[in-house]
């Protein structure tokens, strides 16, 4: 398929017309050029905003893990993860969702714009719920075989805030998406390169404070034993309501339908991330875990959702659910044809790629000076962190690339499967990896040596 992309300029002199200009684009490959410079400069500013934001996230973290509720209910940190990767599971896909239909001329007619955000407004806050819930049994289930006992007061505070949290938060990041990516369609800027950092850069600030907050009130009426329950039951019977919206749109009423697998899939991987953030946050030589998992993991997954949208959105443009495009023929390809090929998607990866080093000094460094995570930043501690980053990146890229390819081939969206699985992955890639990071660092660097 050859695209042939024209612009047209008139020039006026009062009301005569004096002159124009006429440039004309053509691509025989079924894309317009993307140049490795332009997608910097739509992806770098909201990927800096997203990493502060993850920064700023991590300070909070680091302050809140000291607070009673934390310590008493320790559940609560193998929550975060899986609650953190909802804006993966929810606040992404839906901004993949709403990207893809954008650049695809679905939300050219304002009736058609309206039904389809509202419905997939609803289809979030359905998901938001249940996966909420299920994260806090899931984080209960755990617990309770960690610690060999099951304490029902503290796993009722536990389900409240994790269903509390996940609803807001959805409802919250949804509406900044709707109106991240409507914005992006009027100024010419596309939404695939802005609107996941952007969930991002609020989705764990918000989520991580909603829940401090949130049990930390119910924790203080814990003697009001019945609270818990009804904002849970509360919460449930919403969402029959939000059911009858969604089907509204047949999109998201096949979502709705079928695309519960990856939501609960991906939960129950952030959960293994959130038991090995448990074990390892209140021991003392790894007292920096709680302000580094949420900016190792938030710019990774960042990253990759990206990258999956993008590829995604490609898919959509020029060819059919169970075909690949001619550029994007192999099934299984290399890390070289995935990094290193004249591809527009292998362009965008390098381009990744070559963001993540100077954005994790960035955001090393903020957390420095603000004196946060109570963890020396000494060149050993440097350099694992930026190893276990880079690693944690390039799986994440070359396994999007694998996975989506997969599903494009099955006839399965990318859209509504991948980012979920490729941010659970990257929670716990990333969770594992700062934890064998600060292992190293214990065993090969200089103690309480600073910069």
């Amino acid at each position: 398929m050859v695209v042939t992309h024209l612009e047209l300029e008139l020039c006026y002199r009062g009301k005569k017309l004096r002159g124009f200009t006429c440039r004309l684009t053509r691509s025989p490959h079924g894309v317009l050029p993307e140049s490795a410079w332009m997608i910097a400069a739509q992806v770098i500013l909201p990927y800096l905003v997203a990493g502060l934001g993850m920064v700023a996230a991590g300070i909070v973290m680091d302050i809140v893990q000291h607070w009673e509720v934390f310590k008493e209910i320790t559940e609560l940190f193998i929550l975060v993860p899986g609650l953190v990767g909802l804006k993966g599971n929810l606040e992404m896909t839906l901004a993949s969702r709403l990207s893809t239909a954008a650049n695809t001329g679905q939300m050219d007619e304002p009736k058609q714009q309206w039904r389809m955000v509202w419905s997939n407004m609803a289809l979030i806050q359905v998901q938001a719920t249940v996966v909420g819930f299920l994260a806090a049994v899931a984080a209960v289930g755990l617990g309770a075989i960690t610690k060999g006992r099951l304490e029902l007061v503290e796993a009722a505070v536990l389900c409240a805030s994790s269903v509390t949290t996940a609803f807001i938060a959805a409802l919250t990041l949804g509406l900044v998406m709707v109106g991240v990516i409507l914005g992006s369609r009027k100024v010419g800027i596309n939404p695939d390169n802005v609107a996941t950092p952007i969930a991002a850069s609020l989705g764990d600030l918000i989520t991580i404070s909603l829940l401090a907050g949130v049990s930390s009130f119910l924790y203080w009426l814990k003697e009001m034993w019945y609270l818990p329950p009804v904002v849970c039951v509360f919460f449930l019977l919403l969402i029959p309501l939000w059911v009858i919206i969604a089907l509204r749109c047949p999109p998201t009423g096949e979502v709705l339908r079928s695309g519960w697998q990856p939501v609960i899939v991906a939960m129950s991987i952030s959960s293994i991330g959130g038991l090995i953030l448990d074990k390892t946050v209140s021991d003392p030589h790894f007292e920096g875990m709680a302000v580094f998992t949420p900016i190792i993991n938030g710019v990774g997954g960042n990253l990759v959702a990206i990258q999956a949208s993008r590829i995604s959105t490609y898919l959509h443009s020029w060819s059919n659910p169970g075909a690949l495009p001619s550029r994007m023929a192999q099934h299984w390809p290399n890390p070289w044809v995935t990094f290193c090929s004249t591809g527009v998607n292998s362009r965008s990866a390098r381009v990744l790629v070559l963001l993540l080093v100077p954005g994790h000094l960035l955001f090393l460094y903020t957390v420095h000076f603000l004196q946060g995570g109570h963890t020396a930043m000494t060149p050993t501690f440097i350099t694992c962190y930026l190893c276990a980053a880079l690693l944690q990146v390039v799986i994440l890229l070359y396994a999007a690339d694998l996975m989506i390819r997969w599903m494009w081939r099955r006839g399965i969206d990318p859209d509504n499967f991948s980012i979920p699985y490729l941010t659970a992955l990257g929670d716990l890639l990333g969770t594992g990896f700062l934890a064998l990071c600060f292992r190293a660092v214990l065993l090969f660097g200089p103690s309480g040596s600073g910069v």
